[in-house]
């Protein structure tokens, strides 16, 4: 669990580092390095939640290894995805960012949030439900503003390049609050199973 506290806490400063690059682009460019560092950090964590369960005998978790896999995994994909969105944006040459991504970042900040206070419920074994009910709120909230986002691109007059390279990027901050999701809905199967253990 410590491990798995430590992913959600690379999801929570992810969040923050691409919220702080979209908002102030190009101007603080720098940040995508930083975040190339929470990308690779994420993947030691989940190499060692995953190590951790192969050694089951010596481990004790709230959740069994297949749960423990695909949380470790999901959680993993959304620092992935978030890196990725930093990438585009230099690999595209971005002059400057689009409301609609700069406010999909702020969706994923809070949803990294609530990730991490979920983490943090499952083990204290207190409820999730709250933390899992607004994480799906804002993934309902990150499709209204990617839709948004892609069709303000298409309301004319936008150089087609231009309409591309932001629509992939769209695509990437969606996959990130998508993986969010994903998530939320690892905890809710994990909590389930630990209910009717208790039975």
């Amino acid at each position: 669990m410590d491990l798995v506290e430590e992913s959600g806490r690379n999801i929570q400063r992810s969040g923050l580092l691409l919220r702080d690059l979209l908002a102030d682009y190009p101007e603080r460019s720098t940040l995508a390095q930083d975040l190339k560092v929470c990308e690779q950090e994420g993947d030691r964590i989940t190499h060692d939640i995953i190590h951790r369960l192969a050694c089951r005998g010596r481990v004790r978790a709230p959740f069994d290894a297949g749960d423990g896999y695909a949380l470790a995994t999901a959680l993993d994909d959304i620092v992935d995805h978030s890196e990725q969105v930093a990438a585009q944006l230099g690999l595209y040459a971005v002059e400057a960012p689009m409301e609609q991504a700069v406010e999909l970042t702020e969706v994923l900040v809070g949803a990294g949030e609530q990730i991490a206070q979920a983490l943090r419920s499952l083990r204290m074994g207190t409820g999730l439900g709250s933390h899992l009910v607004e994480i799906h709120r804002l993934e309902n909230e990150g499709d209204r503003l990617q839709r948004d986002g892609v069709a303000s691109l298409f309301a004319g007059g936008i150089d087609p390049m231009v309409v591309i390279r932001w629509k992939d990027i769209f695509e990437s901050l969606e996959a990130a609050v998508d993986a969010c999701e994903t998530v939320a809905h690892v905890l809710e199967g994990i909590t389930l199973r630990q209910r009717r253990r208790r039975r």
